[in-house]
């Protein structure tokens, strides 16, 4: 069998294989497309653990400067290990009481017709205490199509949480602690919120901070590094720009769970890695904090997050898909427009798409080069950009055309459902399998 991979997002269910759709994210081209989030060889656990923790500002500038001073001089490189180990230890006891597990019951498939009774396993994943209203951030990956939570703070006190809101194509989800009874209420004055940071300053090199429930093992804290930024990660239909790769291990029961910085601050949520075996290979994934902090507050407020859409599909230029344009294209770099949504933003701006000739042979449509006169090289930064925006808003599309350049504008318009998108609908009690490989020319992510 070869090898295979994928992008998997933790959420601890036993046996429990749960894909969304993307359109085309290439990580390894002689390898694999990677086509899906994946709930990969979840874990159960049965009986309830817990998980809770809270940041803080601490000064760093002393753990930087004797770490650098230890370079030149091999003597202190003993007290730079103690000085980082002291404020590892400090960040995770400030964060500690606001990193929750989350669990959720999910019915067991079976294939008993005669007796479709199953009993409920437990999906297990991690959280974050958002403010003092009992808010409580993670994956939308963790809760599933379940309402009704369980909350675990790390002395393994458990509250009762209701799903008050989730954006799909952003993998968020917020939950509110239940006030039903007296200690529910009391929980509420206890609350320690993290400080959420600032995710644009992150830069490749930087350490960082992972804390959730492994596998159901609560209260746990890996260490690692920003191994990247600005990455793209394929999602429901549309890709979740902006994400943060870390090598800091990451592992089923981690989702939802934060990422934080040397100073104790969240700027990332895990959410995924990219793997063959379906457990950590070195390379995870985060939502990062800033978008968090887009869209959290619309998910509180109104119960979902509306996405700007632009309505095409396309992919990075490259020489072999340049290779067929018309024109001194030499060195052009923008992003390749593969296919147009009828009538949406898009195609109301003129934007054309590639077509097909009477041999069968593809041409090329619309090279976008820029957006509000911003260069624009890769799709990443198209997404990333739109992103940006919101539905209603007018942007000028700067676009490469049979040798020449054009101006569009179009007027960013909402989101449509996200079912069109899906080749099978989400659902969490049912096993989804895993979907083939692929290897189509052109990969077209979705904005």
């Amino acid at each position: 069998m070869g090898n295979r991979t994928e992008l998997v997002m933790f959420v601890s269910v036993l046996s429990l294989v749960f894909s969304m759709t993307t359109q085309g994210v290439v990580f390894d081209n002689n390898k694999a497309l990677v086509s899906a989030l994946t709930y990969g060889r979840n874990y159960v656990e049965k009986s309830t653990r817990n998980n809770l923790e809270q940041p803080s500002t601490i000064t760093q500038q002393s753990y930087y400067n004797t770490n650098e001073a230890s370079l030149k001089n091999p003597a202190l490189l003993s007290t730079a290990n103690t000085t980082k180990s002291t404020n590892l230890r400090t960040i995770f006891k400030q964060v500690e009481n606001s990193v929750v597990q989350i669990t959720s019951k999910l019915p067991t498939p079976t294939s008993n017709a005669l007796n479709p009774q199953s009993p409920n396993t437990t999906a297990l994943g991690s959280g974050f205490v958002y403010d003092n209203q009992g808010h409580i951030i993670t994956n939308g990956h963790v809760v599933g199509d379940a309402r009704i939570v369980d909350v675990t703070f790390v002395n393994g006190n458990r509250y009762a949480a209701k799903v008050i809101g989730t954006d799909i194509y952003g993998d968020i989800a917020v939950l509110q602690i239940l006030q039903n009874t007296t200690q529910q209420r009391q929980l509420l004055s206890s609350l320690k919120p993290v400080v959420i940071g600032n995710s644009s300053n992150l830069e490749v090199g930087d350490q960082v901070i992972a804390i959730g429930n492994p596998f159901g093992l609560s209260d746990t804290m890996t260490t690692g590094i920003v191994s990247g930024v600005g990455r793209l990660l394929p999602g429901s239909g549309f890709s979740i720009p902006n994400a943060i790769q870390t090598d800091a291990p990451i592992n089923p029961g981690n989702s939802g769970g934060p990422l934080l910085n040397m100073q104790g601050e969240v700027i990332g949520m895990n959410t995924a890695i990219l793997s063959g075996t379906d457990a950590f290979s070195g390379i995870g994934f985060a939502i990062p904090s800033n978008t968090i902090k887009r869209i959290a507050p619309s998910l509180i407020e109104k119960g979902q997050f509306v996405h700007p859409y632009l309505g095409l599909s396309g992919a990075t230029l490259t020489s072999d898909l340049a290779e067929n344009l018309t024109g001194p294209a030499t060195n052009l770099k923008g992003v390749y427009v593969d296919t147009i949504t009828e009538n949406g933003p898009a195609d109301k701006a003129g934007v054309r798409g590639s077509t097909v000739d009477q041999y069968a042979k593809k041409r090329p449509g619309d090279i976008i080069i820029g957006v509000d006169g911003h260069n624009i090289s890769r799709i990443d930064d198209f997404i990333s950009y739109i992103q940006q925006n919101s539905p209603g808003d007018n942007i000028t599309l700067t676009v490469y055309r049979n040798g020449h350049t054009v101006d569009l504008n179009a007027t960013l318009a909402a989101r449509p459902s996200l079912l069109p998108f899906l080749t099978i609908r989400l659902a969490p009690s049912s096993p989804i399998p895993v979907p083939p490989r692929q290897q189509p020319s052109l990969p077209t992510p979705h904005s």
